[in-house]
């Protein structure tokens, strides 16, 4: 349940953008705070619990603080919470924030100092919508316990045979870390029906942010649901994190060319379908994700 309250007298503003579509109604929503200087952690983690959004990011060092940027770009630091916690890194929740922050001063380069490390962002207006694409710290993938995906199998209710095995599990971290399981079947990724409690608890025991759940439609087009239990939510509808994470996956099983482009669909099962490309250069172990941003207007 997500909450549209107007702020009290004093409060920072609180925008609401969607990530990864052009439509309000599709793609990932988030809160964006421009302005967050005078929160502390408690002021922002009741802002994200009130509105309801898998994540909320808040600006809390701006350019004329001095925060990182120079050449690279307009430089922030920028925090991000869930209705429960706050995350070191969210994706979606970048491209919000770096679209809303593009309507006001206009497209270019910018610098997020997350706790995850810095990230790099470009927006760029392509046919009069503005792109957000940001550039991953340094990724990578660990090999996964046995008895943990057996664990995870059994929370989401997949039997191991329905698993791809030309994509075996793992852990991936672009920013964030996320147990990568593949379906072998589009049905099989549709069908999410899954103990919240019980896939939290071995979320929580391995420092996981979601769980990305994948299907291989072709050698470049993917699509992805992310269950979240972590963050409050049954599932985010489109997962820069992750999809960064995953792209580091794929590189490291040599499942893609040095130079690749991926498309990822996600939100579809839930009613709010997003697209988020994924680029992987050669050569560069960082992982490229992009999309667009609209915003929510008030009411929506």
């Amino acid at each position: 349940m997500t909450s549209h309250a107007t702020p009290a007298p004093g409060s920072p503003a609180v925008l609401r953008y969607t990530a990864f579509s052009t439509d309000p109604l599709g793609g990932n929503p988030a809160g964006v705070v421009l302005d967050a200087r005078g929160l502390d952690d408690g002021g922002m983690l009741a802002i994200a619990a009130e509105l309801g959004y898998s994540e909320t990011a808040f600006l809390t060092g701006l350019p004329e603080e001095g925060a990182a940027g120079g050449d690279h770009g307009r430089g922030y630091t920028i925090r991000y919470f869930s209705p429960k916690a706050e995350v070191p890194f969210c994706g979606h929740a970048t491209v919000a924030t770096a679209v809303a922050l593009a309507e006001r001063t206009g497209p270019g380069d910018l610098v997020f100092e997350t706790r995850a490390g810095t990230v790099p962002v470009t927006v760029a207006e392509e046919g009069g919508t503005l792109r957000a694409t940001l550039t991953s710290v340094e990724p990578h993938v660990t090999d996964v316990a046995r008895d943990d995906v057996q664990e995870a199998l059994a929370a989401l209710g997949w039997p191991a045979a329905d698993l791809d095995p030309a994509l075996p599990p793992r852990i991936a971290f672009a920013g964030a870390r996320h147990l990568v399981l593949a379906a072998a079947s589009r049905a099989r990724l549709a069908d999410l029906a899954y103990d919240f409690d019980r896939l939290e608890a071995l979320m929580r025991r391995l420092d996981l942010t979601t769980v990305q759940l994948v299907w291989r439609a072709s050698a470049e087009v993917f699509h992805v649901r992310d269950p979240f239990p972590v963050g409050g939510v049954v599932e985010d509808p489109a997962t820069g994190a992750a999809a960064l994470a995953f792209g580091a996956y794929l590189r490291a099983l040599d499942a893609v060319a040095g130079n690749a482009v991926l498309t990822l669909h996600q939100g579809e099962d839930m009613g709010r379908p997003g697209v988020l490309t994924v680029e992987l250069r050669a050569g560069d172990p960082r992982v490229r994700v992009s999309g667009a941003g609209a915003r929510i207007p008030d009411g929506g």
